[in-house]
C-alpha cells in the first residue's frame, strides 16, 4: 500500500508540468482575475479565477465558495474542467446538489437531526428525511463570503463567513476562513480555518463532484480509485453510520488495491455514499486518495489531515441539472471525494470529536492534485 501510494504521488508531481517534445508553448497569465458573476438576494456576487504558470485555472464563486471549475490538461493536451459546474449563478440557485460548494457548519449526515452538547439538545432541520444534511435548510453552500484575494508566492484567495450563534440550529458564533491556494504543480490547496466562542461541532468539506475525463456524456464508473484506508463506517437506511468500524478485506469497499469504481458496486445497496476511516501515520498532510482515468491520462491525488473521506459514486444525480458543456448530469457521471470527520460524530462518542471549544482553532487542510498517468 505504503509503495503504491508512493508511485502515484511522485508521478503526480512529476508528469502534472510535463510539455511533448518540441511543443511550443506560451506562457499564461499567472494570477486572479476577478469578474461579476450576478446577485443573490440584491447583494452581488463575484468569481475569482486563480491561474497558475502551467496554464491550470480554478474558478470560485463567493456564493457559496463554490468551484465552478476546475480546468486541466489531458493526456492530448486538451483542456476542460474535470469537476461538474456552471456558467451563471440562475443554476445555482436552482438548489443543485451541492456542486463545488464548501459544506458547513457541518459536512455529512446528523442522525434524526439532533444532538446534545453539555447538557443541552440541539434541534436542527431535516432536509434530508429526517436527519440533517450539510448544515441544514442554508447552509454555507447558500450564503455570500466575502473575499480578499492575495498575489502571495501562488495565486490565493481567502473566503471569510460569520456563522451568527443559532444559525441553522446551532450553538455559537463561528468565524470561518477558507483559503484556496493554486500551485505550479497543478495542486489545489483549501484550509479551513474557524474559532466560536461557544462549544460546537463543526465540520467543514468541499463537495465537488469529479469527472476526469472532462465530459459528463462519460460515466466515472471506469475510473479506478485507490484508498488509503482499510475500514469504513457502515451506515443504515437512512445512510446515518452505526458506530460500527469495520474493516473492508473481503468487502466490495476494500480500495486499498485500485480498482474500478464499478466492478463491485452492483454488491453495495444504492451504489457507494460511505465514510471511509482513513489509515493515518500522524496529523500531518497525508496521500490518502488516488483517482485515474485512462481515457484523458489525468491522475487526482487527494491529500488531507482530515481521519476520514467521504467517497460518494454520484447515486442520486438523475439529469435534472447540465453541466456548463451543455450535458445532463445523470447518473454516475461524476463523483465525490470529501475529506471529512466521520458523519454523525456529535452523537457517537467512539467516533473522532468535532466539537469546537471556545480558545480553539479549527485547522485542516486538504489538497487536490492533478497530475498524468504514466504511459
Amino acid at each position: 500500500m505504503k509503495t503504491l501510494f508512493m508511485t502515484a504521488t511522485s508521478l503526480a508531481l512529476g508528469l502534472a508540468a510535463c510539455q511533448s517534445p518540441g511543443t511550443e508553448t506560451q506562457k499564461p497569465h499567472t494570477g486572479i482575475i476577478k469578474t461579476p458573476f450576478g446577485a443573490v438576494e440584491g447583494q452581488p456576487v463575484e468569481l475569482y479565477t486563480l491561474t497558475n504558470s502551467n496554464g491550470t485555472a480554478v474558478s470560485i464563486t463567493t456564493y457559496g465558495g463554490i468551484i465552478t471549475a476546475f480546468r486541466t490538461k489531458d493526456k492530448n493536451d486538451s483542456v476542460s474542467s474535470i469537476v461538474v459546474g456552471f456558467d451563471t449563478i440562475t443554476q445555482y440557485l436552482q438548489q443543485p446538489p451541492y456542486f463545488g460548494a464548501i459544506i458547513g457548519r457541518y459536512g455529512n449526515r446528523i442522525g434524526n437531526a439532533a444532538f446534545s452538547l453539555d447538557g443541552k439538545e440541539y434541534k436542527l432541520a431535516a432536509n434530508n428525511g429526517k436527519n440533517h444534511l450539510h448544515g441544514g435548510l442554508k447552509g454555507f453552500d447558500k450564503q455570500i463570503w466575502k473575499a480578499a484575494d492575495v498575489q502571495d508566492s501562488v495565486p490565493t484567495l481567502i473566503l471569510e463567513y460569520t456563522s451568527k450563534d443559532g444559525e441553522e440550529g446551532y450553538p455559537g458564533n463561528l468565524q470561518v476562513k477558507v483559503t484556496y491556494a493554486l500551485g505550479d504543480n497543478d495542486d489545489l490547496r483549501i484550509t479551513y480555518d474557524a474559532t466560536t466562542d461557544k462549544a460546537t461541532p463543526v465540520n467543514l468539506t468541499n463537495h465537488s463532484y469529479f469527472n476526469l475525463t472532462g465530459d459528463t456524456r462519460s460515466t466515472i464508473l471506469d475510473h479506478r480509485l485507490q484508498l488509503k484506508s482499510s475500514s469504513y463506517t457502515p451506515v443504515d437506511s437512512g445512510l446515518i453510520p452505526t458506530g460500527e468500524i469495520r474493516k473492508v478485506a473481503g468487502t466490495p469497499f476494500d480500495f486499498s488495491q485500485a480498482a474500478t469504481v464499478g466492478s463491485r458496486m452492483d454488491q453495495v445497496p444504492g451504489g457507494y455514499d460511505h465514510n471511509w476511516v482513513i489509515d493515518r501515520k500522524g496529523k500531518n498532510l497525508e496521500t490518502v486518495a488516488i483517482l485515474t482515468d485512462s481515457v484523458s491520462g489525468r491522475l487526482l491525488e487527494v491529500q488531507t489531515t482530515e481521519p476520514g473521506i467521504q467517497f460518494y459514486a454520484g447515486n442520486f444525480l438523475d439529469g435534472k441539472f447540465t453541466n456548463h458543456t451543455g450535458t445532463p448530469v445523470n447518473l454516475h457521471t461524476a463523483l465525490c471525494l470529501e475529506t471529512q470527520h466521520f458523519p454523525d460524530s456529535p452523537n457517537k462518542k467512539d467516533f473522532p470529536t468535532t466539537i469546537l471549544q471556545p480558545g480553539e482553532k479549527y485547522h485542516t487542510v486538504t489538497v487536490y492534485r492533478v497530475g498524468r498517468m504514466a504511459k
